[in-house]
């Protein structure tokens, strides 16, 4: 189980997070004014610090014992945590197999995995389901919008 107070800590901390990284990446672009006008730089810049001053608020009014929301002694019951890792991690696992597997295979095993491990569908109509999915984005990207996804390092391995 997850306390209020934990999960908002823990989302200021990872907006904070998001923000400082924004800042960076943008400090490497260049902030401020050159011969041409802004640089490219200054607005995701001052996007950046408007996210970081919003994660600190956020962080000391979490962290501040008032009566607040972040005084509710669970947010997130165990049954709910258990939902959210059944979305999350199969998500997290297909973004990190699209590098490897590429887009099609990738959203294929997605699809499979998000109908069959919790029992929505049957095998065989999951595999119908994600073979339809595959085809389905072939079609559109690939041939309707001449827009390639990307193959994987398994297809250039193959060839493909």
């Amino acid at each position: 189980m997850i306390s209020r107070r934990a999960l908002e800590l823990a989302t200021a901390v990872l907006t904070g997070s998001f923000g400082v990284a924004v800042i960076v990446s943008s400090l490497d672009n260049g902030i401020g004014w050159s011969s041409a006008g802004v640089e490219a730089g200054t607005f995701p810049f001052l996007t950046g610090v408007i996210v970081v001053v919003g994660s600190l608020y956020n962080l000391v009014r979490g962290a501040m014992p008032a009566a607040t929301l972040a005084n509710v002694p669970i947010a997130i019951t165990s049954i709910e945590l258990r939902r959210l890792a059944g979305l999350f991690v199969p998500a997290a696992v297909f973004v990190a197999a699209i590098p490897l597997a590429g887009m099609y295979v990738a959203s294929a095993l997605y699809v499979f995995a998000v109908l069959v491990i919790p029992r929505h569908q049957s095998v065989p109509r999951a595999l119908a389901m994600a073979g339809a999915t595959a085809l389905a984005l072939y079609v559109v990207f690939e041939r309707m919008f001449q827009v390639s996804l990307p193959h994987g390092a398994l297809a250039a391995a193959f060839g493909f």
